[in-house]
């Protein structure tokens, strides 16, 4: 269990970049029918809320920590700049371009993250460190990777599961996207992956004052459906077809994004962030495209170019270098949290004339440690 233990966060992290993949192809799906980006951001968080509710009433009952003023306004921004402002502009800008542009674009989130982690010390760079190095090579190797994916085509791979089917889903996209479409729609997601970036650091901020990602989760899905539904009113104005919905997959991709992209996402990267960072959930990110490239090849017979393999690949080798850097930078604590915590009981032996409740410290100290070291991270 404890090997196990140490792959979880990779594991979960993964989890994300595949649910994310699948978020995509059917959220441009659902755009391409009609479907309103604003009302699909409030049917997605509302469905994420009364899901993730109930988990977090029974099992935070006793963890959860008083709510102040102070949280509840950073949770009022986090649920305006992720599901609000992030989720609309991706989505607008999703259907000015295809779900594969869109993926590419937010390739740049791990060096934004990066960048803004290190200004804020959430993340140490010691330059003179091979650690550090190989976050920096590595995050930057991520963001060439997808950009290789993005503009390097080069020859088609002739696919023996594409072979035979007809599809011309990459040349139709490409006939309705002009130039003009493609820079705005740029625009608007890199905007957005701004604000995403700002929302994964702020989330980390929060999470150190208010320790409880169930309770944060369904928090920010409760807020974001509230000020989602007052900018739907807003911007959609006189149109109240567009809140029909019906079992079709409109409704799929409400439930599937509120459920595993809100709800899920927002709960498992807060965990991931407690313990390794912000940059840790972000380094992912680029496998989204390279998922969404695989799941387009088989679902869609979409082509696949040669350019997309090398970029895939340069992906996956700066992802490395990173995950490296994490790792190395993540065991080297460990020995001082210990002598943290050995400091610690020496200091409460010698401050305690009762025996008693000195052995009883000790034990809270060791369970407080256990729970952190089973935290899944």
């Amino acid at each position: 269990m404890g090997s196990l233990g140490k792959f979880k966060p990779y594991f979960a992290a993964i989890f994300l970049q595949v649910g994310l993949a699948g978020m995509d192809i059917l959220s441009k799906a659902a755009l391409n029918q009609g479907m309103s980006n604003y009302v699909l951001v409030v049917y997605r968080h509302a469905i994420a809320t009364l899901v993730m509710a109930p988990f977090a009433v029974i099992l935070e009952k006793k963890v959860r920590p008083k709510m102040t003023i102070s949280i509840f306004i950073k949770i009022m921004v986090l649920s305006l700049l992720e599901p609000v402002i992030d989720q609309n502009l991706y989505y607008v800008g999703m259907k000015y371009t295809t779900a594969t542009f869109a993926a590419a674009m937010y390739n740049i989130l791990p060096a934004i993250t990066f960048l803004m982690a290190w200004i804020l010390r959430l993340e140490k760079v010691n330059f003179r460190s091979i650690r550090s190095h190989a976050k920096v090579f590595g995050t930057l190797a991520t963001v060439a990777g997808a950009m290789v994916m993005t503009l390097m085509k080069g020859p088609v791979l002739e696919l023996f599961w594409t072979t035979g089917r007809i599809n011309n889903h990459e040349a139709a996209a490409k006939n309705r996207t002009d130039f003009h479409d493609t820079i705005k729609g740029g625009l608007l997601i890199s905007v957005g992956c701004f604000r995403y970036a700002c929302f994964v650091i702020l989330q980390a901020v929060t999470l150190k004052t208010y320790p409880a990602e169930l309770s944060l989760t369904v928090w920010i899905c409760l807020m974001g459906t509230l000020e989602a539904t007052v900018a739907a009113l807003v911007m959609e104005t006189g149109k109240a077809s567009i809140w029909a919905i019906k079992w079709d997959t409109k409704l799929l991709t409400a439930a599937y994004s509120g459920i595993v992209c809100s709800g899920l996402a927002y709960y498992i990267q807060g965990v991931i962030m407690k313990d390794r960072g912000p940059v840790f959930v972000t380094a992912f990110s680029p496998l989204c495209m390279v998922i969404v490239a695989i799941m387009a090849s088989f679902i869609l017979a979409e082509q696949m170019f040669l350019g997309r393999v090398i970029g895939a690949i340069i992906i996956i080798v700066g992802l490395y270098l990173v995950l490296w850097g994490k790792s190395k930078e993540y065991k080297s604590q460990q020995p001082l949290m210990e002598q943290q915590i050995e400091a610690a009981k020496l200091d409460i032996g010698t401050n305690n004339e009762n025996g008693s409740f000195d052995h009883q410290a000790i034990i809270i100290d060791e369970k407080s440690q256990e729970r952190r070291d089973s935290i899944v991270v």
